[in-house]
């Protein structure tokens, strides 16, 4: 399901957010680039705090409208290539944005990113979930193993 919702504050003028219920509908991180730039877009660069509230209300409105979306992270479009400092403490500086955008912003959660073999990025959207030492898996950025399915 993607529904596009347009707004105009932003770089980005137009969203759209895909959830799958359905587990086996789910895809890595490289299908899930794929498929927004075959659908004229990219995956999601978040560039601000505004942007990034923006896209929690999103979610929020997804979630109250019954829609059944449950748990189930979403892809945003940062990721870091190549594994070269991968476990040094340069590697959060390692992460880049998939459509080139060179914004600064980020929201880890508490301890992320791990780096090492996960090398691309979810926004937590795990509301069943009991809160960790971050506070409940809600939103915020955690660095996953690239073929993970979101």
């Amino acid at each position: 399901s993607g529904q596009k919702v347009c707004y105009g504050a932003f770089r980005h003028s137009c969203y759209k957010l895909a959830y799958f219920q359905d587990l086996a509908r789910r895809v890595g991180f490289q299908e899930a680039r794929q498929a927004c730039e075959m659908d004229g877009g990219a995956l999601l660069s978040l560039e601000s705090e505004a942007e990034q509230q923006l896209i929690e209300n999103m979610l929020q409105n997804l979630t109250k409208s019954g829609s059944g979306v449950s748990d189930g992270d979403f892809w945003i479009g940062l990721w870091r290539s190549g594994d070269g400092l991968a476990t040094s403490s340069a590697c959060p500086d390692l992460y880049q944005w998939a459509d080139g955008s060179t914004s600064p912003f980020r929201n880890w959660y508490t301890d992320e990113p791990s780096c090492g073999s996960e090398a691309c990025v979810v926004m937590y959207h795990q509301p069943t979930a009991n809160p960790g030492l971050g506070g409940p898996y809600l939103y915020q950025w955690n660095d996953d193993r690239c073929n993970m399915k979101h």
